[in-house]
C-alpha cells in the first residue's frame, strides 16, 4: 500500500489531456511542414487520419497534399525503341526529364544504355533509380543484373535461388518478387530483399497452372504481383500468403508499354476504349473521364511527378520517313464517382526514323 506522501509513479501512457491535444499541436505547424509529413504517410492510412477531426480530413484531401506527394514520386522516364527496319534489331534509348527551374517543360534526350552480356531476353523492372534485369526466355537463368541510372553503372547482383525461364516480376514492400518459370520440384516463387540484398523463398502460389506467369506484362499493386495476358486476363499473386486471383480484361488491344501504376491504381491504355483504370474492390475496369486523347496509337504511359505521362507516336508531316514523338501530362483526380483526368498541353519532344517502335517505358526516381 502506498502512502499519501509517495510521489506519483511515472507511466509511459500519455494522459487523456495530452493525447487529445496532440492533433491540435500537429495542426498548429506550418502548412508546408504538415503537407510534407502527411505526403509521406501511406495512402492506406488516410481513412484513419480522416477520422481524427474535420480539419485533418480537409488537409488529407487538400491539393497541397497531392502536390507534396507528386514531389516524392517518379521524376524521370527511360523510354526504349527498337528499329524494325534493320537486322539485327538494335535498341535506342531516351530519357524524359524536367528542364531545370521549370515546372512544365521537359527534355527528351538520347542516352547510352548498357545491356547484360548474357544473350537472354530480360524483363526490366524499375526499382527507385535502378533497373533490374531478370531472365525472361525459354532458356532458364538465375542471373540478376542491376543498372544504376544515376551513375550509369551496370553490375551483377546476387543470383536467384533457382534458374527460371518465363516468369512474372514485381516490386512489393521493399522486395522484388519473381513467380513462375520453374520446374515442378523447385521453388515456385522467391523474393529479393532490397535492404539485405538476399533472396529467399516466397509463399507458394496456389495457381497451379505455371503458364499463367508467362505474361505480356507485369505490374504490382495492392501488395500483389500481377501477370497480364491479352486473352486470358490478369492473374494476381498475393505476396502475403501466395493466394492467387484471376480477373478479366476488356476485349481490346493494349501494349506492354501502355500501362502503369500510380498511387496503387493500375492504368491501361486500350486502343478502342482509351485510358482505363482497374477498380480492385469491385474487380471492374472503368474509363478515366474528362479528356480526349484522339484515339492515339503506339502509346506509352508512366508516372511522372505524380501525374500520368502520356507518350505517343504520329507520322511527321515535315520530315519524310520519320515520325513524331509527343508527350502530354495528365493530372488524375479521384472522387466518389471515379477518376477524372486533366490533360495539359501537348509537347513535341522528338522526331525519330519511321521504323522506330516503342518497347519500354520505365518510371524511375532519383
Amino acid at each position: 500500500m502506498s502512502s499519501s506522501n509517495e510521489p506519483p509513479r511515472k507511466t509511459d501512457q500519455p494522459s487523456s489531456s495530452s493525447a487529445s491535444a496532440s492533433p491540435s499541436l500537429f495542426l498548429s505547424l506550418p502548412l508546408e511542414i504538415i503537407s510534407m509529413i502527411l505526403a509521406r504517410v501511406p495512402k492506406r492510412y488516410y481513412p484513419i487520419l480522416c477520422s481524427v477531426s474535420k480539419n485533418m480530413r480537409s488537409l488529407v484531401r487538400s491539393p497541397e497534399i497531392h502536390k507534396a506527394r507528386s514531389l516524392l514520386g517518379k521524376d524521370y522516364l527511360y523510354i526504349g525503341f527498337i528499329d524494325e527496319n534493320y537486322r539485327p534489331v538494335y535498341d535506342y534509348w531516351y530519357t524524359l526529364r524536367r528542364i531545370e527551374n521549370s515546372t512544365t517543360e521537359n527534355l527528351f534526350e538520347s542516352i547510352e544504355f548498357p545491356y547484360p552480356s548474357e544473350p537472354n531476353r530480360f524483363s526490366m523492372n524499375a526499382v527507385g533509380p535502378k533497373i533490374f534485369f531478370i531472365s525472361e526466355s525459354c532458356t532458364p537463368s538465375s542471373r540478376l543484373s542491376i543498372f544504376d541510372t544515376r551513375f550509369g553503372e551496370l553490375r551483377q547482383g546476387p543470383c536467384l535461388l533457382v534458374k527460371r525461364g518465363y516468369n512474372c516480376v514485381g516490386l512489393v514492400g521493399g522486395k522484388v518478387y519473381v513467380i513462375g518459370g520453374y520446374q515442378d520440384d523447385e521453388i515456385a516463387a522467391e523474393s529479393f530483399d532490397l535492404n539485405t540484398q538476399t533472396w529467399e523463398a516466397a509463399p507458394i502460389p496456389d495457381e497451379k497452372e505455371s503458364h499463367r506467369w508467362i505474361c505480356k506484362a507485369n505490374v504490382s499493386f495492392d501488395r500483389k504481383v500481377c501477370a497480364l495476358r491479352s486473352r486470358e486476363g490478369m492473374t494476381c499473386y498475393d505476396t502475403r500468403d501466395g493466394s492467387c486471383q484471376r480477373s478479366e480484361m476488356p476485349n481490346d488491344q493494349w501494349s506492354r508499354v501502355g500501362l502503369c501504376v500510380i498511387d496503387n491504381v493500375l492504368f491501361v491504355y486500350f486502343s478502342r476504349f482509351g485510358l482505363m483504370w482497374y477498380d480492385s474492390k469491385l474487380m471492374l475496369w472503368r474509363v478515366v473521364y474528362g479528356f480526349d486523347l484522339d484515339n492515339a496509337r503506339s502509346v506509352g504511359i508512366g508516372e511522372y511527378y505524380g501525374k500520368l505521362a502520356f507518350i505517343w507516336e504520329q507520322p511527321s508531316l515535315n520530315v519524310s520517313e520519320s515520325k513524331e514523338i509527343w508527350c502530354r501530362m495528365i493530372g488524375l483526380l479521384r472522387s466518389e464517382v471515379g477518376i477524372h483526368g486533366a490533360a495539359e498541353p501537348s509537347q513535341l519532344v522528338e522526331i525519330v526514323p519511321n521504323g522506330y517502335r516503342m518497347c519500354h517505358c520505365l518510371s524511375l526516381s532519383g
